[in-house]
């Protein structure tokens, strides 16, 4: 598998929005689509560590959720902490999603943000489904998810935790194994808050961690989170930015990425290419964006 190449789906085809804005899409596009195979979903780990039951709000509305989200929603245990990292509780993921909730408590849950480069130095983006809770069919960063209140994602030395959790999450959303993505091979770049509504009813309020790893890797996406995927140089992101600026519906990205891309990710992009990430890291500072 070339992983310079666009993974094909049915539903979108971003290569032919990465042609210069004057171009129309022809097959000179360096995006070669690879052969659809059926995907097979992944095993989910379960909860193995939980302290408490957290009561839930649920409404009628809920009915119609895909029955994987809804599964995920309230069998997964966020880790809520307050605008230090420090860790407060736990609740549902269901709960920690909620708009209501999160503006009359004030959740906050620690996530995190993968950055997943091939070696041509390409970023690896994914399409969310269709049926996500939060940002559906948005164009997003490799893999973006929440460590959970278990004892593997809850170890603080070396961010140890959190990459823990983004080894799991990488096999659970794109089939990534774990052997291609090695737990101390991802550098932690740093932490951002951010709140984010998403349909008036769900939203975010996450303090995350960027997580960055320059890796060649197999991938066999799950279509329960993954709608597409495609490999992207620094001026093909640009020219998606310029789109999604524009008001292209085609391309719509998730808050958090943009956040990032904005403040962080062109300039940690050279680090990248010269092999010097660790300079770019600061995990003291918690950006309020």
């Amino acid at each position: 598998m070339s992983t310079a190449s666009l993974f094909s789906f049915p539903s979108f085809h971003l290569r032919s929005l990465l042609l210069p804005l004057s171009s129309s899409s022809s097959s000179s596009s360096r995006f070669a689509p690879l052969r659809h195979s059926p995907i097979r979903s992944p095993a989910r780990s379960h909860l193995s560590f939980r302290t408490f039951s957290a009561v839930t709000m649920t409404d009628a509305n809920d009915a119609g959720m895909d029955a994987v989200q809804r599964r995920l929603m309230f069998e997964d245990e966020c880790i809520l902490v307050d605008e230090n990292d420090r860790v407060v509780g736990h609740d549902t993921k269901y709960n920690c999603h909620l708009m209501e909730k999160i503006e009359a408590e004030n959740l906050l849950h620690r996530a995190f943000s993968v950055f997943l480069f091939n070696s041509k130095y390409e970023l690896l983006l994914q399409q969310r489904s269709k049926t996500k809770v939060t940002f559906p069919l948005v164009w997003t960063n490799t893999c973006c998810s929440h460590p959970l209140y278990r004892e593997s994602e809850l170890i603080e030395e070396n961010v140890l935790g959190v990459r823990n959790a983004a080894q799991r999450k990488l096999l659970d959303e794109l089939g990534i194994v774990a052997e291609d993505v090695p737990v101390d091979e991802f550098t932690p770049l740093g932490r951002m808050l951010y709140k984010a509504p998403s349909d008036g009813k769900w939203g975010e309020h996450e303090l995350d961690y960027l997580l960055f790893i320059v890796r060649d890797v197999k991938l066999q996406p799950n279509p329960d989170e993954v709608a597409d995927i495609s490999y992207v140089s620094r001026e093909e992101l640009k020219e998606l930015v310029k789109k999604a600026d524009a008001g292209d519906e085609a391309v719509k990205l998730s808050p958090w990425f943009r956040l990032v891309v904005d403040n962080f990710l062109m300039k940690w992009w050279e680090h990248v290419e010269k092999g010097t990430l660790i300079e770019a890291a600061d995990m003291k500072t918690i950006h309020k964006l």
